[in-house]
């Protein structure tokens, strides 16, 4: 799929995303995101999820796609994750459903947040990143969309809408 304006409003984001397929393979993530594993982006696309958690947490990954394979979401996943140096962190994953034109399951948007850098202040970025986001994707979506970027719109603002429709910090 190629990137659209709607992926683009994550590009430097302040949360960590990626996109996943249906079995758990990277196709696409931000700067934050590899930045935060430790990684470059080109390291990151085509991996598996399973890669960026210690063992220990491959029973939770585990447990957190069973979730999303049976209701289309997660929320609030604490799962440990591992950096390219080895070092962990605890990390808090949401998800939603990416699905093509024809209602096919394409894989999630996920976002995840590091837990050990989470203050007040930047709990308070995040949110009004996400606002800000939200009003961006209803401009994207008020120019119109061409068939090949509806499904990856209506993905991240699902993604969007979840992560302010709750505390999305638990």
């Amino acid at each position: 799929m190629a990137q659209t304006e709607a992926r683009r409003t994550l590009k430097d984001a302040p949360v960590m995303w990626r996109r996943i397929n249906s079995i758990g393979i990277i196709t696409d993530c931000n700067s934050t995101y590899a930045a935060g594993l430790g990684y470059a982006k080109s390291e990151v696309i085509g991996k598996s999820i399973f890669e960026h958690v210690p063992k220990e947490s491959w029973a939770e990954m585990n447990e957190s796609l069973k979730a999303w394979f049976e209701t289309g979401s997660v929320a609030d996943r604490r799962i440990t994750f591992r950096r390219q140096d080895g070092s962990t962190f605890p990390g808090l994953l949401h998800a939603t459903s990416l699905y093509d034109g024809r209602g096919e399951l394409l894989g999630s948007n996920t976002i995840i947040f590091d837990l050990g850098t989470l203050t007040e202040e930047t709990k308070s970025e995040c949110m009004e990143f996400f606002r800000k986001t939200e009003e961006r994707l209803e401009e994207i979506g008020r120019a119109g969309l061409d068939e090949g970027s509806k499904p990856e719109y209506d993905g991240l603002r699902e993604m969007v809408r979840a992560c302010l429709s709750h505390d999305i910090f638990g």
